[in-house]
């Protein structure tokens, strides 16, 4: 089409078809731009012509809720999911390309309606693939209802990190990575992880979180899970009785990530787990230490604790870590247990000391032989009490 002011009743109803025709434009392509000079071009006309304003983009989804009778759960497919259903009725979240082209396809809304914005622009995207690990997004699944080709979800990606990004209502936390001083991680993958943590964890309606709630006593149940073979698959449902979400989460590309606490939109506070080592010695001291965070240190807001436990920080420089660690340990075995035991154990010949001590306490062997493999400095030691491979395994979704 040759691009130029619309001057009769014919251009506009050109015009109006080449919209049409244009809806299936590819991100930054020439036809989306083309798209968006056109759909300008058809503003000023009507402007000129049609002195009677359209219904804003909201109130055309409204009216066609009630022409069909659709509720706002019905609007989740078009829009992406509850919160953004709710944010966009709103007036909190202009429209994206993506719902602009679902609403119209799915629900015959006119483009040029759902073009209009309060500020006349389409919901500008920063987002570009090249600043992801996006090959491992994207065979993660961490694009909702996307099922095309890994080149087409590179063409759509500035939409698609946008949607997934959105969990965060416009507000990114405040990163606080306690990582191996050796190693640089990419912040970017780090956020990416904890945006599909929080959308996975949202999938659950969960009961009130009550701070008082958390107590050492409640800690210490959940490390009692450890005596039994399944204890890793029954972490989730203790936490959520509690209003605590749990996830398991693969890490991504440069992240070194274990484990991390921080809260969900829904107030809730949410524990994330990757399994990066798959070791039940690990499991359980990742998901202590994360509880010690949200216990000491984590109260509602923007913030995110993010950690490496394979060789946990013991520098007293960085506090919250420090106090972490010493609380999971306090958790996982007491003070005075260790006390009564540790030396016995230090000395140990064989495994015998270590499943004698962990069927007195209850707990898992891989919780005493990691103790002892870190008090000794000798994580060579009681390599087959320490539960390799045997976690992952119990989350048949992992992957």
């Amino acid at each position: 089409m040759d691009i130029k002011i619309i001057k009769t009743e014919t251009e506009y109803e050109q015009a109006l078809a080449r919209i049409y025709t244009l809806m299936d434009a590819t991100p930054d392509s020439p036809e989306e731009e083309e798209l968006e000079l056109v759909s300008l071009l058809v503003e000023k006309y009507e402007g000129e012509h049609y002195p009677i304003d359209p219904p804003d983009p909201v109130e055309a989804i409204l009216f066609r809720m009630d022409q069909e009778g659709l509720t706002p759960k019905d609007m989740i497919k078009y829009l992406g999911s509850q919160s953004k259903v709710s944010e966009v009725l709103n007036y909190k979240r202009p429209l994206s390309l993506t719902m602009i082209r679902n609403l119209h396809e799915g629900l015959g809304i006119p483009a040029e309606v759902l073009l209009q914005q309060s500020d006349g622009k389409v919901e500008e995207n920063p987002y570009s693939w090249r600043d992801y690990p996006f090959a491992e997004l994207f065979k993660q699944g961490y694009f909702d209802g996307f099922d095309g080709t890994l080149l087409q979800a590179k063409a759509h990606a500035p939409e698609l990190l946008a949607d997934l990004f959105s969990v965060f209502q416009g507000r990114m936390p405040k990163q606080i990575y306690c990582k191996q001083a050796d190693k640089e991680f990419d912040s970017n993958a780090l956020r990416a992880w904890q945006a599909r943590t929080l959308n996975l964890a949202l999938e659950k309606e969960l009961p009130e979180y009550a701070h008082k709630d958390l107590t050492e006593g409640f800690i210490r149940q959940v490390v009692g899970l450890s005596y039994f073979s399944q204890g890793p698959l029954m972490v989730g449902e203790l936490l959520n009785k509690r209003g605590i979400h749990f996830v398991i989460l693969p890490h991504l590309p440069k992240t070194y990530l274990d484990g991390a606490c921080f809260y969900a939109p829904d107030r809730r506070p949410v524990i994330g787990m990757t399994l990066r080592h798959d070791r039940s010695d690990n499991f359980w001291f990742t998901l202590v230490h994360e509880l010690a965070h949200l216990y000491l240190h984590l109260r509602e807001g923007n913030i995110a604790y993010f950690d490496d436990t394979e060789r946990p920080v013991e520098d007293p420089g960085h506090p919250e870590e420090y106090q972490a660690n010493h609380f999971a340990r306090q958790m996982l075995i007491s003070n005075q247990a260790w006390k009564e035991v540790g030396g016995y154990l230090m000395q140990a010949q064989d495994e015998k000391p270590l499943l004698e001590v962990a069927e007195q306490m209850l707990i898992s062997p891989a919780i005493v032989a990691g103790r002892v493999r870190w008090e000794c400095g000798d994580y060579s030691c009681f390599t087959n009490l320490v539960g390799y491979k045997k976690v992952r395994r119990l989350f048949p979704n992992y992957s």
